[in-house]
């Protein structure tokens, strides 16, 4: 006797071996229902129809040959994506339901409601086909998803138009990009009580970094309202970014960025249950969607996830408005990052780029140049001309069949977990998203180049600039005694750079991040009441907003900024150098003219040390050492090593080093070190007495040679004289390192020198150095200088 097909079952019956019954999307809720709800992930309940039920809907209807008839007019040319695609849904929805699928449905939905005491219990009903959420395909939005279906006809019919969503446009294009036979894609519906996201947040989470790979990160986008504008791009999300090594230490926040989207719409329910979407209030645009104890939570449990299914994970989550309670409405394998080759590093960089245009959230890290083409509607996709740069509003699976025929995408709006994002990765296209204007700025035909590749900001310049491509092999590194490291600047890029086999980080640079995290001088943030400029104060006051003070901004901005750089090599060393912006770079930050003196020289003015116990700056610098103090401290980045810059006696490093440990930076406490910057002959000179006073020293040599040989490093007149490896130069070098060693000191170099002269690499070797840091795009090829010196040695 035949057993009757199994047509609906529980959630809490389905696991993730599954896929075949009830596509990926169910299999993945019923795992996580039946194995993770001890560990605090809550799914909300429901069920799924079977492929099995599909196909007897095809079956009782005999649509099936019809069906394939309609494929093979489409794969002969005798008719084309959009009209097989209409003819078949419409076979599909003139169909008639099967008496005993239909009765299994709603016996289900019924049971579904008495756990709520609710009868017609609103419910999402979302399509999950049985090919759908594997690892080497995302399937991203290709069927239909409808939310608050409240009774029992309506769930039937949003169930019919999810098995006629099979057959979109979009999701027939998809199948043929992917190598997916059409009649072995069956189609599953979930049914789900629905979370009152409408009141409350809702968005969509990786386990992570979507652009650079790194995997100890969790990505969060956030918006008011339902999740379908996050998923869609249709919104400018929230974004968060969490460190997830750190999530099992409950006293440390790792929350390594949160950028405030604009949001400027949110989805909610009509009165008659419809979703639509409403302006946000000002006070929601200029609010987080999360705490920081949400994002916590939420990163704890995309860690719980990714640790049960052992892969980087693309999940949904929802935040009820009246209990405030987080759910997890969906989880499937991230599909790009996971795929990725991790033995190569391949770096793009723009040449003589033109005027900048725009700007937004950059995906990948590839750059393009093209010339444009803006498609407003997808009822207007004929006119792309393939090879062009796709610039639209925003994106949906509607579109897929010509972002594949594109060079790179631009859009108004979307985060970085957007439709328009996430397709853009997988298919291996540079991506800004989140221009805010683009369809308005630019113009079809223009000539533009879309670069990715300076980290998270992407930019539209104008013209076709040169793009260069370098291609690096990580496979076979050569291993060496001096240590290689990094120089790093900027936050957004540091992630990308976490496959090179550095050995930490050798200079930070704190100005540079204060530049572009705060843009606000410190001292305007210390006394916003001595800044004059009513232009300034105005931006100050509409940066700030939202923080108890302004000096809290100072402080959350840099720390969080710094975090980054000091995450993607944890537990390895990275040495934070304390500001050094000249007078004249200091007061072209906001509000900093009421605060820095005129120089004739700044180069070797007011800098470095000598500001960090003037009454001029002392304010400045105790946000800056608190900044630190929460970096390593409440954040819990302990690897962090603080450098003083342009510190010209001994007498002056005691002073430095008093005000540091009043603000909670005592060398020796909590394993910190502090290094000093080898930069001027007095730093040689008495090498054994700041060797007295720091853990280390790091050789700048720009300064250290323009102090020596008395040139001005930016004379064009001299620049024929400016040669750092001058022997009086490398006498100082071999000088300091000698005298350091002796007392057990180590000495770092910081400069292109060594990437730029194999001889130089030689040198530096030949005289001990501890360790050389370089730029990341020439690591590699400093890495083999030294093998090579070391070699000779």
């Amino acid at each position: 006797m035949t057993q009757s097909p199994q047509l609906v079952i529980d959630f809490t019956k389905v696991n993730r071996s599954d896929v075949n019954i009830v596509g990926g999307k169910n299999a993945s809720l019923g795992e996580m229902i039946s194995t993770l709800a001890p560990k605090g992930i809550l799914v909300p309940p429901g069920f799924a129809t079977t492929a099995d039920a599909f196909r007897a809907y095809l079956t009782s209807n005999t649509l099936e040959d019809a069906i394939a008839d309609h494929l093979a007019a489409l794969a002969a040319g005798r008719i084309d994506l959009h009209a097989a695609g209409q003819k078949i849904r419409a076979l599909i929805l003139g169909g008639d339901w099967p008496a005993a699928t239909a009765e299994a449905i709603l016996t289900h939905y019924r049971a579904l409601g008495q756990t709520v005491k609710q009868t017609d219990a609103p419910v999402a009903v979302r399509s999950s086909a049985t090919a759908e959420d594997l690892p080497d395909a995302s399937f991203a939005g290709q069927q239909e998803t409808f939310l608050n279906v409240s009774g029992e006809a309506a769930l039937l019919d949003a169930c019919k138009r999810c098995y006629a969503s099979l057959y979109t446009d979009r999701a027939i294009s998809y199948r043929q990009i992917q190598g997916f036979a059409h009649d072995q894609v069956a189609l599953s519906v979930g049914v789900q009580l629905m979370v009152r996201a409408d009141t409350g947040g809702s968005g969509v989470m990786f386990s992570i970094d979507t652009e650079s790979g790194f995997p100890d990160a969790v990505l969060i986008n956030a918006a008011w309202g339902l999740g379908e504008n996050v998923v869609q791009g249709a919104v400018d999300p929230d974004e968060y970014q969490v460190f997830k090594p750190f999530l099992n230490n409950p006293k440390l926040t790792p929350i390594l960025a949160k950028r405030l989207g604009a949001k400027t719409i949110k989805m909610i329910h009509d009165r008659d249950g419809t979703p639509r979407n409403v302006p946000t209030s000002r006070a929601e645009r200029q609010r987080f969607v999360l705490s920081d104890s949400e994002i916590l939570d939420l990163a704890r449990q995309a860690k719980i996830i990714e640790d049960h299914y052992g892969q980087p994970m693309d999940m949904e989550w929802a935040r009820d408005g009246g209990t405030r309670i987080l759910y997890i409405v969906q989880a499937r394998p991230e599909t790009v990052q996971s795929r990725a080759d991790l033995g190569t590093l391949k770096s793009y960089a723009v040449q003589k780029p033109g005027p900048v245009l725009l700007k937004g959230l950059s995906v990948g890290s590839a750059a393009v140049a093209g010339r444009v083409s803006i498609i407003e509607s997808a009822d207007d996709i004929a006119r792309f001309v393939e090879g062009s740069v796709l610039v639209t509003s925003t994106t949906d699976p509607d579109w897929v069949p010509i972002m594949k025929r594109a060079a790179a995408i631009v859009t108004d709006h979307g985060g970085r977990t957007s439709h328009a994002a996430i397709v853009s990765r997988e298919l291996g296209l540079p991506a800004i998203v989140g221009c805010g204007n683009a369809t308005h700025i630019l113009h079809d035909e223009q000539d533009v180049t879309v670069s990715c590749a300076n980290g998270e900001e992407g930019i539209v310049s104008e013209g076709l600039s040169e793009i260069t491509v370098t291609e690096e092999s990580l496979k076979i590194l050569p291993h060496t005694h001096t240590k290689v490291m990094l120089n790093l600047a900027n936050p957004s890029a540091a992630l990308r750079w976490w496959r090179l086999p550095t050995e930490g980080v050798g200079l930070a640079r704190m100005e540079f991040v204060i530049n572009s995290e705060v843009r606000i001088h410190p001292m305007a943030l210390a006394h916003i009441d001595q800044v004059s400029d009513p232009k300034a104060v105005a931006e100050i006051e509409r940066l700030t907003e939202g923080y108890d003070s302004k000096p809290a901004y100072f402080v959350d901005r840099l720390s969080r900024g710094l975090s980054r750089i000091a995450a993607f090599c944890y537990p390895k060393p990275v040495i934070v150098r304390m500001s050094d912006f000249k007078t004249n770079e200091y007061a072209d930050l906001l509000g900093g003219h009421d605060f820095e003196p005129h120089e004739e020289n700044p180069m070797i003015g007011f800098r470095g040390a000598s500001r960090y116990y003037s009454d001029r700056y002392r304010d400045g610098f105790a946000l800056e050492c608190q900044a630190i103090a929460r970096l390593r401290g409440q954040m819990g980045f302990d690897n962090v090593v603080v450098m003083i810059p342009f510190c010209r006696t001994p007498e002056e490093a005691d002073k430095v080093l008093a005000v540091m440990a009043e603000h909670g930076l005592k060398r020796g406490q909590n394993g910190l070190q502090v290094y000093v910057m080898c930069e001027i002959p007095s730093n040689v000179l008495r090498a054994k007495e700041f060797a007295e006073r720091f853990d280390g020293f790091s050789i700048g040599s720009n300064d250290l040679t323009q102090l020596t040989l008395g040139i001005d490093r930016d004379s064009d007149a001299l620049a024929a004289l400016f040669r750092e490896d001058d022997p009086a130069v490398l006498w100082m070098i071999e000088t300091v390192i000698r005298e350091a060693h002796k007392v057990g000191s180590k000495v770092g170099f910081c400069g292109q020198a060594p990437s730029n002269d194999p001889t130089y690499a030689q040198h530096l070797v030949g005289f001990g150095i501890d360790t050389i840091s370089v730029t990341p795009d020439s690591f590699v090829q400093v890495l083999r200088n030294v093998a090579k010196a070391e070699t000779a040695d």
